[in-house]
Parts: C-alpha cells; structure tokens; sequence
C-alpha cells in the first residue's frame, strides 16, 4: 500500500482552501440561517443554467427532435471537417459522465435527501442541457485544426479567443489559464484517482479475498486505458461508442425489471418524489436542503456548465458549431433525467431509500438491486468497471487538452515536437491510476470530487459574455434548417 497518510497532508491545504471557495454558504455570511447548507457552486450552476435556458427559448426542449436525427447523422457531410463523428463525440463525452455518480451518486442523494431529492436531480438535468448546449457550440466555433487535422477545442478557447474578439484579452486570457489548470487537477483526481479507487473498493466489496490486490488492480487497469488513450481522440471515439451503449442498456434494463415487476406501486412512487420535493420535513433544511441535495448530485453526474464535454465535442465533424451544441444537450437528459431516475425509482421501490443498513453509495445501489435480482451486484461490478474505464479514457483526453493549452507551446520550442508534452502528460495520468488503486485517498478524493465542479466557475462567466454571440449563432443556425440551406444527407 501507498503511504496514503503523507499524500493526504500534502494535499490538505488545498482541499481546505478549495472547499472554503466551492462550497461557501453566502446566506450564513449575510446572517440568514435556513438549515441547510446552499452551497456557492450549487447557486452559481443553478443560476447559469435557468438564465441559459430562457436566454435561448428553451431549446433544452425545443431541440430534441433534431438533436437525435443529429446522433443519427441524418445530417452529417462526409466532407465537413474534424475527427469523429457526431455519435462518437456523444459517446465519449458520454463516458466520462455516466459513471459512478449515477450508481453511488444518486444513493447519496436519495439517502439523505429522501425520494424528492429525485425531482431536483431531474431539474438539474433538465437545465443542465441549456447549459450544454451553450458550452459545446462555443468549443466548436473556436476550435483549432492542425495541419495534422488534430483538433483542439473546449473552454480554454473560446474564454481565451472569445472575449479577445470582445475587447477582454486579459480577463479571458486569465479565465482559460484557471480553467485549464482546473480541468488537469480534475483529470488526475476526480476522472482518474476516484474513478480507480472506487472501481477496486467495489471488487473488494464482492470478493472479499481481492481486498490487498489494489496496487496489482491498478496496474492492469492503468495497461488497458493506456492502449486505448495513447491512439488519441479516434481511438477513444472508437471504444466508447461501444462501451456507452452496451453499459446503459446493461444498467437500465436491470432496472427495468425491476420497474415492471412493482408496475403497480409506480404511481405512488412518483406520489412520495413530487410530495418529497417540496415537503418542509424532508430534510433538516426543508424545501431548500432536498433542492440543493438534488442539484449538487445531479450536477457531479453530469457536469454540466463545467465545461469538459466541449472538449469532446470539439473534435466532431461538422462546420456548423450549433449542431454540435443540440448533439450535446441530450448528455443530461440520458445521464440525469434517464439513468440517475432509473436508479432512484429501483432504491425507492426496494425500500432502501430509508436505508435500513446503513449502506453508503455504490453498496447501497447494489443491496436495492440485489434484494430483487439476486445475481445483479455482479452485474453492478462489472458495470462499475466500464463505467470506470470509460470515464478514465475520455478524461485522459480531456486533461491532455488542458495539459497542452498550459504548456504544449513551451515544450514544442524545446523538444520540437508535441509527442513529449502527450507522453509525459500520460504516463503520469496512467500512475495516477495505480495510486488510486492502491490508497485511501479521503482528502485526495475529496479534492478530487471538488475539482469536477470548480471548472464551472471560469467557464460560466465566460459564457455569459458570450451569450449574446450565442443566441446569434443559434437563431442563424435554425433559419438555416428552416429555409433548406442545410439539409439532410441521409
């Protein structure tokens, strides 16, 4: 085992410092005690993803139709530029957020905020698709191609290009320097350390005699991400677009079987998530505590306004950025609106919302699954290492991205050459898996989980600069659709 003890002092002032940022309670500075905590982050995301919505007509819902005849690639010309196709950009952005916070996530969330936590999970993902939708067409408008054809895209670029073109070259300059300093620490802990160590938490969990072979674990996982990552964005695209359906159908259509075997309970069981959701009781702080429960673990599950996934889809081939943002918004609604409520309606119609063992995340979904479908928490194992792996993959891509906005440039005029910043940049990625697998890392996980989320901050205010540019784009885009100018392939 690692000498998890020092890593955690070393990274304690950090997390201390971070914390004191992410999760200030502004009420309490003013003097205004409600009972529960409301987080700054929680406000800032809410804030930006009902502004975003009503700025852009709600195109969260407008859009779905074309959104999925997108995915499809009923619009897709072979001769538009990028790396992978409009499905395969879904795709692994997809793998990075369906992951463990749809299993253990969606556990806490219910377990302490009771079933109407339900109901704001789903707000959040609702709104988050506004915000995704804004954040993946500004990756692909400003966006650079190589003379290789690789891409690079994301909130760096369009906070650092962006607001130059507004006359804001410092602020954005600065913004994107934060951002993707933020995204590389999240890439490192909370899309690779957790994601490793909870994967082997839940094979110890199962089989109990695997419980000293983590630095071992970690090896072998950090072997097969590294065969995929080092292929770059295509050979991700490749993997994911295979493992992202596979999981979800695995996943939802367990909980399906559980659904219809209590068909006739489901009526009530939406009864106790709306009644929940605004009953004074269902938390120490009421109303407010489930709302803030709901959206704080809504948004980890699908992270939303942080930014990451325009990464991804920054590389999709297309010319028109607008379409890349409808592509997107479906994210929240099959990560938060599908998969996170199939998990909450299975613990609520087990029971073990009340959770009567006194089980925490991912254990607390496996005992709902398991008192019905015996054989499942082996399911759920296998499902917790794909959604592992797969979140790995697509984040390694994610800080790599970051990796070389900070310092890609510098080490070109030294080496010059690109592959060394790539490779060194994953191969310390890579160690951190085997770290993760090997330790308890409670304060480098919980700075990890806290990094997923302090991306939003840069990357929203950049977004509301940009906001009017973004409403343009997008209302250019839909008279295209209208008038025949761009028109289906398929």
């Amino acid at each position: 085992m690692l000498q998890a003890e020092k890593i955690n002092d070393a990274f304690e002032p950090a997390v201390r410092f971070l914390r004191d940022i992410l999760f200030w309670d502004p009420l309490k500075t003013l003097g205004i005690d409600i009972g529960a905590s409301v987080p700054f982050i929680v406000i800032w995301l809410i804030f930006g993803g009902i502004f975003f919505s009503v700025r852009m007509k709600f195109i969260n819902f407008r859009g779905l139709k074309h959104a999925i005849n997108l995915t499809m690639g009923k619009y897709d010309n072979p001769e538009n530029k990028g790396e992978v196709s409009h499905f395969q950009a879904l795709t692994t952005a997809l793998s990075a957020t369906v992951g463990l916070g749809n299993i253990a996530g969606v556990a806490i969330a219910i377990s302490v905020g009771g079933p109407g936590a339900t109901f704001w999970m789903i707000m959040a993902g609702l709104l988050g698709m506004t915000l995704k939708f804004s954040e993946c067409t500004l990756g692909l408008k400003y966006r650079k191609i190589d003379r290789k054809g690789e891409v690079s895209g994301g909130p760096m670029y369009y906070l650092d290009f962006g607001l130059r073109k507004r006359k804001l070259k410092v602020l954005g300059k600065s913004l994107a320097i934060l951002f993707a300093i933020l995204i590389v620490g999240a890439s490192f802990g909370g899309g690779n350390m957790l994601q490793s160590n909870q994967a082997f938490s839940q094979l110890a969990y199962i089989i109990p005699s695997l419980e000293n072979f983590g630095f071992l674990t970690g090896v072998v996982l950090a072997f097969l991400v590294g065969l995929v990552i080092i292929g770059g964005i295509k050979s991700i695209a490749r993997v994911t677009e295979k493992i992202v359906p596979f999981m979800a159908m695995v996943y939802t259509g367990a909980a399906i079987v559980i659904v219809i075997l209590n068909i006739t309970e489901i009526g009530n069981v939406f009864k106790l998530i709306v009644l929940g959701a605004f009953s004074p009781g269902a938390l120490k702080g009421g109303f407010i505590g489930v709302l803030i429960m709901g959206f704080r673990r809504g948004t980890f599950s699908n992270e939303a306004g942080v930014g990451s996934a325009s990464i991804a889809h920054s590389a999709a081939r297309t010319n028109e950025p607008v379409s890349e943002g409808f592509v997107a918004l479906l994210e929240p609604f099959i990560d938060t609106v599908v998969i996170c409520t199939m998990t909450a309606m299975v613990l609520i119609f087990t029971g073990f919302h009340e959770n009567p063992q006194g089980l925490e995340g991912a254990p607390l979904t496996a005992a709902a699954f398991g008192s019905v479908l015996k054989w499942f928490p082996y399911v759920l194992l296998i499902a917790v290492f794909l959604f592992a792996f797969s979140t790995m993959i697509s984040w390694s891509y994610y800080g790599l991205k970051g990796f070389d906005y900070l310092l890609g440039d510098f080490i070109f005029r030294i080496f010059k050459t690109r592959r060394v910043s790539k490779t060194f940049y994953q191969l310390l990625f890579l160690f951190c898996i085997i770290i993760g697998a090997s330790s308890q890392l409670d304060n480098v996980l919980d700075f990890s989980d806290m990094m997923i989320l302090a991306p939003a901050f840069p990357n929203i205010i950049g977004l509301y600069i940009l906001a009017p540019e973004l409403k343009k784009d997008m209302d250019l885009y839909i008279s295209k659709i209208k008038t025949g100018i761009i028109k289906k392939f398929k």
